[in-house]
């Protein structure tokens, strides 16, 4: 490379360049790797961007597309007294939001709030996020529909909850990583829709307060296996 010649990094960005940085983060919040706030701030970088060397660092700490860890079930047995939900005082009441919109914006939904037999969602050019880890159930028969215009979804449900997922992707994808069933009594929820030219992903999670529990209880037994080893010198 001769001194009259620029870095790469130095590179003016093309649109297409900005396009395909864009659709690489819709792919991982649909993968659950991006929150909706970071997404976003991200996007906006994105197609401020007018370099390659201003591009390179926004996608840097995500991995190829469609990359995955080891597969681990969320799903807790149905064992009485152990992982299941009072089901019963989460259903009922009239629905808090029956749909959702994004267009070159995002939406959330999520923490208390009351899930209708139907919720339709749209975003095209933006991303969305629904959370039913703490949502409440209007009906036992719940169904989700997600449509996605080369943007991103992410819908989390939690490990007690019975999930289907019948969505499909063009030239982008709608992973399912949630089917299966949930504890006794827990509502139907039906995931459905498709993604063009983006990605939509369903993802078991715990909620926080959960999350919080299991870490402090592997903390204490630790702690006791380390006091044990101690003692028996």
């Amino acid at each position: 490379m001769t001194d009259e010649q620029p870095h790469l990094p130095d590179l003016r960005a093309a649109d297409a360049d900005r396009d395909r940085v864009a659709e690489r983060l819709r792919d991982a919040m649909a993968e659950g790797r991006l929150d909706m706030e970071e997404f976003e701030q991200r996007l906006d970088a994105t197609y401020k961007a007018r370099t390659y060397g201003e591009l390179e660092p926004i996608t840097r700490d995500l991995p190829a597309v469609g990359a995955k860890g080891p597969m681990v079930s969320m799903v807790k047995p149905s064992q009485a007294g152990d992982g299941e939900v009072d089901w019963p005082s989460r259903m009922g009441g009239e629905a808090t939001s029956t749909g959702a919109f994004a267009f070159w914006s995002g939406f959330n939904r999520k923490g208390g709030w009351t899930v209708g037999s139907r919720f339709t969602a749209f975003a095209m050019w933006g991303g969305g996020e629904i959370d039913l880890r703490e949502a409440r159930f209007a009906d036992r028969d719940v169904e989700i529909r997600c449509f996605t215009v080369m943007g991103g979804m992410q819908v989390t449900v939690p490990p007690e909850l019975t999930v289907v997922v019948k969505g499909w992707g063009i030239m982008g994808g709608f992973d399912d990583h949630a089917t299966g069933e949930g504890t006794p009594g827990s509502p139907r929820v039906v995931v459905k829709g498709f993604a063009l030219m983006g990605g939509i992903g369903v993802d078991r999670k715990l909620p926080r307060a959960e999350r919080l529990r299991i870490k402090e209880e592997r903390r204490r037994e630790r702690l006791e296996r380390r006091d044990e080893r101690r003692g028996g010198h």
